[in-house]
Order: C-alpha cells, then structure tokens, then sequence
C-alpha cells in the first residue's frame, strides 16, 4: 500500500517533535515535509530542531529542508494531510489556509476546537463527530477540513469518563489536575518557579476542560453536536513532574453506581479504533490498578506506548457516585498521539 505523504506544522517544538517520533515508519503515513517559523524555512531540520526526546532524531528526517508554514511551500511535495502543533495564535489563522487549499489538517492546536462545525474528537468517545466534516466543506467551501483532538487533561478524563456515562449516566464532574511541566513546552516554566512548588494556575486550562468536555461527550444532533447536559468543574495545577499528568477526578452519576462495576466497565472498555486495530491505538484505552499507591506519572505514563490512561484508586465517594485518581501521557495520549489517532481513523473511515 502507497503512503500517504504528510507534513508536520511548528515541527521542531516539542509536540512537533513527538508528531515526528510517532510518525516514523508509520505503515500508513510518510513523513515529506517540515514546517517551521520564517527564521528555521530553508535550514536542514536537524539544523533548526534543538532535540529534546530522548530517542534519536530520525535520519530521514533529518535531512528535510524546512518549509515555511505556508501551503505554497508545500505544493511539490506530495502531502495530503498535515499534523499541526502550532501555537494556538498561529493556527488561527493558518489551518483554514491548508484546509482551504484541499489540504486534511489534524491539529493538536485549541483555536479551532470549539467552533460548531469542527470536530473535536477522541476515537474512542466520539468518533461520529467525524460527520461534521462534511458540514465544514458545505458551510465554508472548503476541499479540505480540519479536526481537532482535545486539550491533553481533556483527552485522559474523557476517556474513563465514557464507560461511566454509557452505563450509569453523569450528573456533574470535579476534578482537580496536576499536570506536567512539558506541557507548557520546554522554555515554558523556568526551572525556579517550579522546582520545590506547586503553581496552583494555568492559563486556559480549567475552562478548556469545563467546555471541551461536554462538547465531546454531547450528542451529533444534524448538522450540530448538542452539548452534553452535566456541569464539569476544574481546577489546574502545574507540578514539578516532566510528562504525565495526574487527575483526581469526583463523578456524580444519574444512576447508582458501584465501584467494582465501574472497574469492571474500565477494564472491558474498547471503541472503534480497538474494534479497527489502528496502528497506534492502544490494546487497552484504560489500564485499571489495583495498588494503593498507583497510578504513578514515573511509572504509567508510558502505558501501551504512552496511549493509555492508567485508573486507580476507584472508590465509592460519600458525596454520591465513584472518585479516582487518573494518569496519562500528556505529551503522547494527550497531543500528537491523539492527532495521528484521528488521522488513522479519517483514512479508516474514508475521509483520505
């Protein structure tokens, strides 16, 4: 089978350069071209790229020239989708640009999230959102479209929130998040502010969570997604760990729901990219721990390649429903791992 030709856009950040990790001999998508900000376009990317993970740069990519983040730039290169970690700011106004060009763009940016006609997807909750694609291309006369995948302490909720909601109902949610350092980007907290500390504020992310949310879990009702009618409140917290984020999540449920059940569902929970065996989905969405003391950041990040979340301390809370602690990589399951997910399932369900 021929490969699809894709590009990566803001390439040499940090979730670019998780973009290019997991794209690397992917048997679906091949890597053609690299984009980056006017000072990188022209130099080799091993040249423009500061390498921060810790698996080698691969060669082949190595040796590609950076490209300006434009679509011109990229009209000799044989690219059909382009994977976007660009910053909020830029996506703004440059995906419309590639999706108005024909291009298929699976972006980890927030900019385009919310907007009525954008999918905003995880595969396993809800990947009839897809069908909004075509309302896109009809509203905006696009020949291409942009998906969304959600913020990453959104991504890893969802996910052990929807056996819950299939099987007792959702009232509201609590959670309260300590998240990794990595996902504010390598400059983003300077080592003083958080080493010995806890930063009890993060810019956009409790609202990010308290909407993205009930836009996932809503209903595709036509041409639009009605929200989901349960109230979510969060409260974000940076911590000195590098990746992982950490959730202690309180649901409140329609139904009684007793927690070996819901461990039970956890454990048995598989969505269409299982069902489908997409090449980077994971065996298990959810891992459920039986310890005290786990799940662990240092430990469980890196479940099933870093795509699973890890579920422990599943318990009966006294205020009505189950509470426990959550785990999942923010920077692989919660960014570009949840892209190249979206785009395994575009080309499974014929949208390439």
């Amino acid at each position: 089978m021929a490969k699809i030709g894709v590009a990566v856009l803001g390439a040499t950040g940090i979730v670019g350069q998780r973009f290019i990790s997991l794209l690397s001999d992917h048997p679906w998508f091949e890597i053609r071209a690299v984009t980056a900000s006017p000072r990188s376009a022209g130099k080799p990317y091993s040249e423009a790229a500061k390498w921060y993970l810790e698996e080698p740069m691969p060669e082949d990519v190595a040796e590609l020239e950076v490209k300006e983040t434009d679509p011109k730039a990229l009209e000799d290169e044989d690219v059909d989708l382009v994977f976007s970690a660009l910053p909020s700011d830029v996506a703004k106004d440059v995906e419309p640009k590639f999706a108005e060009a024909g291009y298929a763009v699976a972006s980890n940016a927030s900019a385009h999230r919310m907007e009525p006609d954008v999918p905003l997807v995880i595969p396993e909750v809800n990947p009839d959102h897809l069908a909004l694609i075509d309302v896109q291309r009809d509203e905006r006369g696009w020949s291409g479209f942009i998906v969304t995948n959600p913020n990453c302490s959104t991504i890893q909720m969802c996910l052990t929130l929807k056996p819950i909601a299939d099987g007792w109902g959702l009232e509201s949610v609590t959670v309260a998040t300590m998240q990794a350092v990595s996902g504010a980007g390598y400059a983003g907290v300077p080592s003083m502010a958080i080493i010995d500390n806890v930063i009890p504020y993060i810019a956009g992310e409790e609202e990010k969570m308290e909407t993205e949310t009930l836009k996932i879990m809503g209903e595709l009702d036509g041409d639009e997604v009605k929200p989901a009618d349960f109230t979510v409140s969060a409260s974000c917290h940076r911590v000195p760990v590098l990746d992982g984020h950490t959730e202690a999540v309180f649901v409140s449920t329609e139904d009684d729901a007793d927690p070996d059940d819901v461990a039970e569902a956890m454990k048995e929970f598989k969505g269409l990219p299982q069902e489908k065996d997409l090449p980077t989905a994971p065996e298990r969405p959810l891992v459920v721990m039986e310890e005290e003391d786990r799940p662990q950041p240092r430990f469980d990040r890196d479940l099933e390649n870093g795509m699973a979340v890890a579920v422990g301390r599943l318990r009966e809370d006294p205020l009505g429903g189950v509470k426990y602690v959550c785990v999942g990589h923010n920077a692989v399951r919660g960014a570009a791992g949840a892209s190249v997910l979206n785009a395994e399932l575009l080309k499974e369900e014929g949208y390439l």
